[in-house]
């Protein structure tokens, strides 16, 4: 990339954007002028809302934006999984039908994955998908559902032939929430948030247009979703956070934070708020502790160092290298990151950081970063996840030896939850 092409970019962008911007336009309709423009999404291919630029120059446009004060498009949450996996998987129909209005925010989506009776083993999962008719009939349960309660559509990994080994035998589909067939339960938190849920399924009906890929191979449609939030684990310290100036695309924007980024409100505790550590303790005295500052030392250096981490692997998207294991080097260091912020927090506060309520330090906020921050050694993917991705794929060290890859998954012992 040339500093010529960045200035070009730089300067295109500015220049539409000055001509266009208006914070009096709905936010839908300034979402989808942005599409149209190309800007909003500058990286994806010229047939699909994009212009086909590197991804390193997306920067180059988010900065263009946030100098002018431009809402950009619909990207944060599980809409940038969903549309990051159908720009790769789904057929042109799918992308025609969802792309667009995941990129405005009329479309809702959630990630059903995970189960109860198979926990990270992602490939164990027993929900069904048989095919009668002339549809996907589905059965079983998912867990730990961000955004079911007001999702549109999902995201639902499901077996469809258990009489191959487990990998083989998934398919990837895209379900309609609000149906009969699916429930949806909240799951209370020990932070006080109900962010994720437990879904249901009882004959779901998935008609066979939406099935992204083909049957049996959902395992690598699924991987390329994973890839994805995994490289993105460390933009949850931004997420849910809303302009405070005047104008109809603010005000609906900011009301769109409120209701369908709710559920995320809590991700930067569960991130550690490594950006609180060194105010609080000058605050509360103890930046003159030569052993809290030790900590504070250790824990910005190994912050610094998961922002390169991350860096590497943007860098690598820039070069068109598709999401690699680099996402869970980076997965993994958030997690050693939030981990050593709580241990800091509890080192400045004292038992103090145990309280909640207006009386507690910054109105409960340390109490709840500790009780949110294991979440994130869990999430996309445990830490042992990590390190055995690491391991084989970085490293090149042998597999861990498995009993169930090779077999159908019929003769496959269940952890089966009643």
């Amino acid at each position: 990339m040339s500093e010529q092409t960045e200035a070009s970019v730089r300067a295109e962008a500015r220049a539409w954007l000055e001509a266009n911007w208006n914070p009096d336009l709905g936010l839908v309709e300034w979402r989808n002028k942005l599409i149209d423009s190309g800007w909003g999404v500058p990286s994806w291919p010229r047939d699909w809302f994009g212009r086909g630029l590197p991804v390193a120059l997306e920067a180059v446009v988010e900065e263009e934006l946030r100098r002018i004060g431009a809402v950009g498009v619909a990207k944060t949450g599980i809409r940038r999984l969903a549309a990051a996996t159908l720009l790769v998987h789904g057929n042109d129909a799918q992308k025609q039908k969802w792309l667009r209005r995941s990129l405005t925010g009329e479309d809702t989506w959630c990630q059903l994955f995970s189960e109860p009776g198979s926990g990270s083993d992602l490939a164990g999962a027993t929900t069904r998908a048989e095919f009668k008719g002339n549809r996907w009939v589905v059965n079983g349960q998912k867990v730990w559902t961000t955004s079911a309660h007001h999702a549109d559509w999902g995201l639902l990994l499901a077996r469809t032939d258990v009489n191959v080994p487990k990998h083989q035998g998934m398919s990837y589909f895209v379900l309609e929430i609000r149906q009969p067939g699916v429930e949806v339960r909240p799951l209370r938190q020990m932070n006080g948030h109900a962010s994720f849920n437990q879904v249901f399924f009882t004959d779901a009906e998935v008609p066979p247009d939406n099935l992204v890929g083909e049957v049996g191979r959902g395992w690598a449609v699924a991987t390329t979703t994973l890839m994805h939030e995994r490289r993105g684990a460390d933009g949850i310290r931004t997420w849910g956070q809303a302009s405070d100036r005047a104008g109809r695309v603010y005000d609906e924007e900011r009301a769109e934070i409120v209701t369908v980024m709710e559920p995320y409100k809590w991700y930067p505790q569960r991130a550690g708020r490594v950006d609180l550590v060194v105010e609080r303790a000058k605050a509360t005295g103890r930046a003159s502790d030569p052993l809290v500052r030790q900590e504070i030392a250790k824990l910005l250096t190994m912050s610094k160092a998961a922002e390169w981490t991350a860096r590497r692997a943007r860098a690598a998207q820039a070069l068109g290298r598709p999401p690699g294991p680099e996402g869970s080097l980076g997965k993994l260091v958030s997690s050693h990151v939030a981990r050593a912020a709580a241990r800091v927090h509890t080192l400045i506060s004292g038992a103090d950081a145990m309280l909640t309520g207006e009386d507690a330090p910054m109105d409960g906020l340390i109490a709840e970063i500790l009780v949110s921050v294991p979440a994130g050694s869990i999430a996309g993917g445990t830490d042992e996840i990590q390190r055995n991705i690491i391991s084989e794929r970085v490293l090149g060290m042998p597999k861990e030896p498995r009993t169930d890859n090779d077999r159908p998954f019929r003769d496959v012992p269940k952890n089966l939850v009643g």
